[in-house]
Parts: structure tokens; C-alpha cells; sequence
């Protein structure tokens, strides 16, 4: 597949928004977390309604509400991701951005050991090499701290199983999501209503209503711009452009949000870092060994 300008222009959008949730949410700090949480998936469903409302694609949501098979599963995978989105607001509003990047950093390589843990999925020598590295890094980084660096670690394994539960489902990203959403969305009203109607003094919508709603629309935009760039670019490309957001995040919490990583965080990270170049020349070596034999056929 060439490499489409369009489609690098859709990842950078797709990987740079996500890269600046640390800053966006730094805004909302003096909101309660679990507020936030419940205004993020408020705003993504009625943002997605709209636009597959004008894109004429609700019809593909209702056919998801008529599979009970898929929504016991859509409702695994919309638990998992309203987890993983708390847990990421909650980490920015105590200033651990710097260990939520490190989670993202960690990402594929759980996505990796969850595949071999769980669907039996066969590992390489070099993946294998990759995930002792990683694994070396975090018991560096519990060794140092004399505890769990549970932010780091939850994080990429509610994402990845997450994607587990999602890989069972046979669904468009934007559909998916407003399933999802929806799914969760009384817990949400829910949280609203006692956050907000039952403040005398009046709640945190009406002091923060941009920002908690573009919260909303942002959890939808990248989702949209990366659905396009993934019908625009090879796998390798999309691959490698997944390290942007942890590395945005990772800059952006030691220069703008004054956090700081003292020489045993960064030996964890250098050794997560080396993880993922291993992991990263084994994919692309795969990938590389997969378009020949395809061009050989």
C-alpha cells in the first residue's frame, strides 16, 4: 500500500489530539474525576449520533441492538474502555502523566502477552526478547518505588483486554462507540444529575461547559481522523505512529506540567524504550516478509 499524504496528515491528527489529553485534562484538574468521566461519554454519544446521523449510518447501531451475542460483548468492551478513560483522567488530576505515558508506552507489548495468555497466539523470539525487556523495565521501576506502579500497569491492560473484547465483535470504530457509550450513558446521567442538580451552588458544568463538552468531541474527532488513516496507510506506518501519543504525553508532562523523572524512571523508561524497538523491528521484518510473499503469489 503507498503511503497516502492524506492518510499521514489523518494519523498525526488522530495521535496528536490523543498525545494532548494530559494537557486537555490538566484543565479540568479541579473537576472531580469521576465527573469528567461521566461528561466524556455523555458528549461522545451525542457527538457520534450526529455525525452517523448525517452520514445516514444509524441503521448499523440499531442491527447492533438487535444482536444480543454482540451486546454482552459490547458491554464487556464499553466497561473496560470507561475504566481505562477514568483511570487516565484521574492519573492527569494527579499530576502522572509522566506514568500514564509509560502505560501507553507499554500498550502493545500487553497487547502481545494478552494474545499469547489468552487466544494462544504464537510469539517470536524477538517479541519474546521485547516483552522480558519491558517486563525487566517494570520490575526495575517496582524494585525503585517499593511498590506497584499500578497507573502504568492498568492502564495498558484494560486497553488491551479492551481490545480483546472489541477483536470479538465485528464492528465499524464510530458505531461501536456510540453503542458503547450508550451502554454506560444512565450511569453517566447518573453521575451528572448528583454532581450537578444536587449542588445548590450550582455544579461544575456551569463553569467548565467548553471544556467538558469538547471532552466529548475530542474522544470522538481522533477516533474518526485514525478510521481514515487506517484505510490510507500500511499497518507498519499506523504502527510505528503509535508512539507519538506516549512521547507527546511524555514531553508535555517534563515541560509544561512541570513533572519531573528522577534517573531510576528514566533507566525504567530506556528499557521500556529498547522493548519497543525490538518489538518494532520484528513487526516491520514481518511485515516486510508478508509483501514479498505477496508479490511472489
Amino acid at each position: 500500500m503507498p503511503i497516502s499524504a492524506k492518510g499521514v496528515a489523518h494519523a498525526l491528527v488522530a495521535y496528536s489530539i490523543w498525545g494532548g489529553f494530559g494537557l486537555y485534562f490538566h484543565l479540568l484538574a479541579s473537576v472531580p474525576a469521576i465527573e469528567v468521566l461521566a461528561h466524556r461519554i455523555i458528549w461522545s454519544a451525542l457527538f457520534v449520533f450526529g455525525v452517523l446521523l448525517l452520514r445516514g449510518q444509524l441503521q448499523s447501531c440499531i442491527e447492533l441492538l438487535k444482536a444480543p451475542s454482540k451486546l454482552k460483548r459490547l458491554l464487556i468492551s464499553s466497561i473496560l474502555i470507561s475504566l481505562n478513560w477514568g483511570i487516565y483522567i484521574w492519573a492527569v488530576s494527579q499530576a502522572q502523566v509522566v506514568e500514564a505515558s509509560l502505560g501507553y508506552y507499554l500498550t502493545p507489548l500487553v497487547s502481545v502477552m494478552l494474545g499469547v495468555l489468552i487466544l494462544k497466539e504464537k510469539i517470536s523470539p524477538h517479541q519474546l526478547a521485547a516483552l522480558v525487556t519491558a517486563t525487566v523495565g517494570v520490575g526495575y521501576r517496582i524494585y525503585c518505588e517499593g511498590g506497584i506502579p499500578w497507573i502504568a500497569l492498568a492502564l495498558p491492560f484494560v486497553f488491551g483486554l479492551y481490545g480483546l473484547a472489541r477483536k470479538q465483535v465485528d464492528v465499524e470504530p464510530l458505531p461501536g462507540l456510540l453503542v458503547e457509550t450508550a451502554l454506560v450513558l444512565p450511569l453517566a446521567l447518573a453521575t451528572f444529575s448528583w454532581f450537578e442538580l444536587g449542588n445548590a451552588e450550582g455544579g461544575y458544568f456551569t463553569t467548565h461547559p467548553l471544556l467538558l463538552i469538547g471532552a466529548g468531541v475530542l474522544t470522538a474527532v481522533p477516533l474518526l481522523a485514525f478510521a481514515s488513516a487506517a484505510r490510507l496507510l500500511p499497518l507498519s506506518i499506523l504502527g510505528f505512529a503509535n508512539y507519538l501519543t506516549p512521547s507527546i504525553q511524555f514531553v508535555t508532562a517534563i515541560t509544561l506540567l512541570d513533572e519531573t523523572v528522577d534517573t531510576d524512571t528514566l533507566i525504567s523508561f530506556i528499557l521500556i524504550w529498547i522493548a519497543l524497538a525490538i518489538f518494532s523491528r520484528d513487526l516491520y521484518q514481518n511485515l516486510k516478509r508478508e509483501r514479498q510473499l505477496e508479490k511472489l503469489s
